[in-house]
């Protein structure tokens, strides 16, 4: 069974921040790096400090590790600790980050907004993603199991399980310790 392309966040060398802030995992950037419509990173930030600027992006971010972050949005203050929901932010806003208690690992999702809707949700035991989405995609921090068409599958921790084929059969997930997946997904 093919359930999409896949990139192990332990092949991904880490970037330096221009800010010298943390440094990233830039795990896609489709189509290309050059005119990307959708970016998944995992970054580590290792100083409090603002954020890039993404103007035209939609940015949807949530942490993986850590003691949290705590984000100074248009709209206020956002404490982020490992566990709760993804927050989704313009681009333009780039946030100040103070980091609660030292550094984070967080899971970073852009989309271009000309290119769609973009969504970053827990991915959670008996969770589903159907076909017909322009890009879609899972990140599992932990090991999770994936079927797809009645055969379930391994997903080894620190993945991204991703496809550009509206046509291709949905997932569902059938095991993820303590919500440390997430679906990510682009429509039309």
């Amino acid at each position: 069974m093919n359930l999409g392309h896949t990139v192990h966040l332990q092949d991904v060398p880490a970037q330096p921040w221009r800010n010298g802030g943390g440094v990233t995992h830039e795990l896609l950037a489709w189509p290309s790096a050059a005119a990307w419509a959708v970016r998944v990173s995992v970054a580590t930030i290792d100083r409090s400090g603002p954020f890039s600027p993404f103007p035209g992006v939609s940015r949807w971010f949530t942490v993986l590790s850590g003691e949290g972050v705590r984000l100074q949005l248009p709209r206020g203050t956002r404490t982020l600790v490992p566990g709760d929901e993804p927050l989704h932010f313009d681009g333009e806003a780039a946030p100040d980050c103070q980091l609660v208690e030292g550094p984070t690992r967080d899971l970073n999702f852009m989309s271009m907004r000309e290119a769609g809707s973009a969504r970053m949700a827990r991915a959670l035991p008996g969770g589903t993603q159907d076909g017909g989405a322009r890009w879609r995609g899972l990140y599992a921090a932990s090991a999770v199991m994936l079927e797809c068409e009645g055969v379930t599958e391994p997903v080894a921790a620190g993945t991204l399980l991703w496809t550009d084929d509206a046509a291709a059969p949905g997932w569902t997930l059938h095991h993820a310790s303590s919500g440390r997946a997430w679906w990510l997904s682009l429509e039309a």
